[in-house]
Formats: C-alpha cells, structure tokens, sequence
C-alpha cells in the first residue's frame, strides 16, 4: 500500500514539519556530494551503531540524533519523507510546532535506544529518519481514528485507488514491522532494516502522544 494523501484538513502550516523534511533533504544532498569512501566514513561514525555505542554510550549518544537525519539512498529518503508530508502536518496541528519538534525528537531516541537494545553486538550503522516518523504514525492512530488514507493498492498487478481507514493502514504497517522484527531477533529477515525502530518510535507515539497533544476539533474533507 502506497499513501497519497489523508482526509485531514490542518488548520495552521506546519512550519516545523517542513523544517524537519528540508533538514534531512539538506543533509542527503550533502551525503550525495561526498566520494564513497568519505561516505562510508561519513555514515560509520554518524550512523547508530550499536556495538559501538554500548562500549561507550557518554560519547557515542550524540548519533541516536545525528542518525535520524542520514539515509541510505533515494529511495529511503523519498518513501520517508513522503510518509512525514502526509501524516506529519496533522500530528503537528494537535501538538503546536514545538511539542512536535520535541515529540518526534523523543520518538527517534526510543526508536533508536530499542534497535540498539535488542541487537548490541550490531556492527551496522543504523540511520534514517524512520524512527522518528513511526512515532508520529503512533500519534496519528490515536489523534485520528476516523480519518481515511488514499492509497495506491495493488490488486492482481493492478494498483487501485482506495480509500483505507486510518486504523486499518497503519495497524497493518505495524503488524508488518512487527512480524518482521521478531524474524530479525532470530537471523531470518536480515534486509538490514532497522524493524525495531520503527516498533519502538511507534509504541513510544501511543504512549506519549496525549503528553503533547491539545484537544482540537478536527475538520475532515
């Protein structure tokens, strides 16, 4: 399933959700500049590695943030950025531009600190803002269970547009992250993604989202 768009109308331009995606455009744009090797460098020590951060976090904590703003390839970027586009305005309409900022910050570290825990021998860095947006993707489920999210479905190697109700989406992403994740502690899904980022920046959104959400009617289109 591909989002396109949601049936929320945001009240206020969401200055900090911008701010968000241009940073991490920014940066891969600087990434993109860089020969492979200063790249692979680059990424090694800005990347959350976890075998490397539990030797000595108290100097190694700065790339459980420095992490969410790097990424593998177009397609990383792009798919993650788009997601933030569409569901990010909303989250920040509920919260205000700076309880977002802090919320998806807050998100990315437990998205971050679970992969971490989970696999500490990991040589791998762990980048991507992913994390992060998962637990806006939390705040949402919760912010907007009535809202609608049209999405390109494909259906005998057709893609059809439907409209899927928020709940169905994104509880059906999260079973997939999950499984995925509980294949990934037994060796099995070794695609080199961070599984459990997202599970924890997603439950940390459940969990945290009434700490900064305001009460707000919503409009719907």
């Amino acid at each position: 399933m591909i989002p396109l768009r949601d049936t929320i109308r945001s009240r206020k331009f969401p200055v900090v959700n911008w701010l968000i995606i241009l940073a991490n455009i920014a940066v891969f744009y600087f990434e993109l500049r860089m020969g492979s090797s200063a790249l692979n460098g680059f990424i090694q020590t800005w990347g959350l590695v976890p075998a490397r951060f539990w030797v000595q976090p108290q100097t190694n904590w700065i790339t459980l943030f420095s992490a969410m703003f790097l990424h593998g390839g177009w397609l990383h970027i792009i798919s993650n950025m788009w997601v933030l586009f569409i569901f990010g305005d909303n989250v920040e309409d509920r919260m205000g531009s700076i309880g977002y900022l802090v919320f998806y910050l807050l998100s990315g570290l437990a998205a971050g600190l679970l992969q971490a825990f989970l696999l500490p021998d990991s040589p791998a860095p762990m980048v991507g803002a992913s994390g992060a947006i998962a637990g806006v993707l939390g705040a949402y489920l919760l912010l907007y269970p009535r809202a609608r999210i049209l999405s390109l479905v494909p259906i005998l190697f057709i893609f059809t547009l439907i409209e899927i109700p928020a709940p169905i989406f994104l509880l059906f992403w999260f079973g997939s992250q999950l499984f995925s994740g509980v294949l990934s502690l037994g060796g099995v899904a070794g695609s080199g993604i961070a599984w459990w980022a997202h599970i924890g920046g997603f439950v940390f959104g459940l969990l945290a989202v009434f700490l900064f959400a305001r009460r707000r009617k919503v409009s719907y289109y």
